[in-house]
């Protein structure tokens, strides 16, 4: 249920993480849904119309990249998007770019127009979708993963036009492989549109990878995954995504994608202001194991892990449990984990408004324990009580 603020608002907790800045017993003052100021109850009175949220901490609303879906839904298909969007809040998101998986280009171009309507409707009742995440059809056939082989597409600037129409401009992402011919193109003329080209799903060597960001690629897809593996010798496209500042990018910390090991060695080499947390959540998500959908294909959900065909398909992490894990992988602490989560994909994705409190900003926050475990969540000053 949602409680409609009428006048100022303030909020108030333990703490407040912006989240670079800690602020202990903060004061937010949120009117129309957007910040007004962020104090501390020493250095001004409470309003009367406070919300005390205890011992709570106040932290952005986190932000997903890669999200297929969620709840039973999945982005792409019939009103997918408003149910998913108002499934993450419960998991203290608050932006997402919902993603594509590839498929037929109709059912593509369909898909895109119907996202799109979501997004410029914007259901202030949910997480809001902050663009779209074309993942695909623009992938190696040697590090598909689950992409349907016969969907694959050669790089295209015609076809990738025809996708922006569709989407009405909302394509806010873009996942490629640099190595297929047309790529360097593709990235080009997508990044000059605004795009966050990024490298995945891609068997490309490591001078590919650089031609790309030459060409305006800046981040990394699902990093360890549907790449090719490390080689010492011949370090490929995982070289370059470990190793170059050029470059945001992102991992599934679910601790089956990757080792929690490994989770590790990324956050060391990107470094806290270039990593970001990501969930490849599928629409099974929140649901019991069985049997789902992505696309036209079948997985199977079994303690946590989805197959399909015996190769792993996207995830059921949430990005709240990815924070946790974040913390309990690599011993970083809330507020570190959290900015995976929140001010860095917004950065990725050219967002500078979101991701961070602040006067001005929107009031979509998430309130957390110590631990990271979501209490509530906040969008546009409006609690969502869980």
């Amino acid at each position: 249920m949602f409680h409609f603020p009428k006048v100022m608002i303030a909020f108030t907790a333990r703490a407040l993480i912006t989240p670079r800045e800690r602020i202990e017993q903060p004061l937010v003052l949120v009117d129309d849904g957007f910040i007004v100021e962020i104090t501390s109850r020493a250095h001004r009175e409470k309003p009367a119309d406070t919300v005390n949220l205890g011992d709570g901490i106040i932290a952005p609303g986190l932000f997903d990249l890669h999200i297929h879906g969620g709840a039973g839904s999945d982005v792409m298909e019939q009103d997918g998007v408003r149910v998913v969007g108002r499934f993450l809040p419960h998991h203290g998101v608050t932006s997402y770019l919902p993603t594509t998986v590839t498929a037929p280009v109709d059912k593509t171009l369909s898909a895109l127009d119907r996202i799109a309507d979501s997004i410029e409707r914007c259901d202030d009742r949910g997480a809001r979708p902050r663009g779209i995440h074309l993942e695909g059809p623009f992938l190696s056939h040697a590090r598909r993963g689950v992409h349907p082989e016969k969907d694959l597409l050669k790089p295209s600037v015609q076809i990738f036009k025809r996708f922006w129409e569709a989407a009405r401009g909302h394509i806010r992402m873009m996942t490629i492989a640099p190595e297929l011919d047309g790529a360097l193109e593709l990235i080009a003329e997508a990044a000059s549109r605004g795009v966050l080209m990024s490298l995945g799903h891609s068997d490309a060597s490591m001078d590919s990878a650089r031609r790309a960001i030459e060409a305006g690629a800046r981040h990394a897809t699902h990093t360890f995954n549907a790449m090719r593996p490390l080689d010492h010798r011949s370090p490929g496209i995982l070289g370059v995504a470990l190793t170059d500042a050029r470059l945001s990018a992102d991992i599934i910390a679910d601790g089956l994608h990757t080792d929690p090991s490994m989770v590790g060695l990324f956050l060391r080499a990107k470094g806290p202001d270039t990593a970001v947390l990501i969930t490849d959540g599928l629409s099974p998500t929140d649901m019991p194991d069985g049997h789902y959908h992505l696309g036209s294909l079948e997985v199977e959900v079994k303690d946590g892990l989805c197959v399909s065909n015996g190769t792993i398909a996207g995830s059921v992490l949430t990005l709240d449990r990815a924070v946790r894990n974040a913390m309990k992988f690599t011993q970083c602490t809330l507020q570190d984990a959290v900015a995976l989560a929140s001010l860095n994909p917004a950065r990725a994705a050219g967002l500078p408004d979101i991701g961070a409190l602040k006067a001005g900003a929107r009031a979509d926050f998430a309130v957390l324990t110590p631990q990271g475990e979501i209490i509530k969540t906040v969008i546009g000053g409006t609690i969502l009580e869980s």
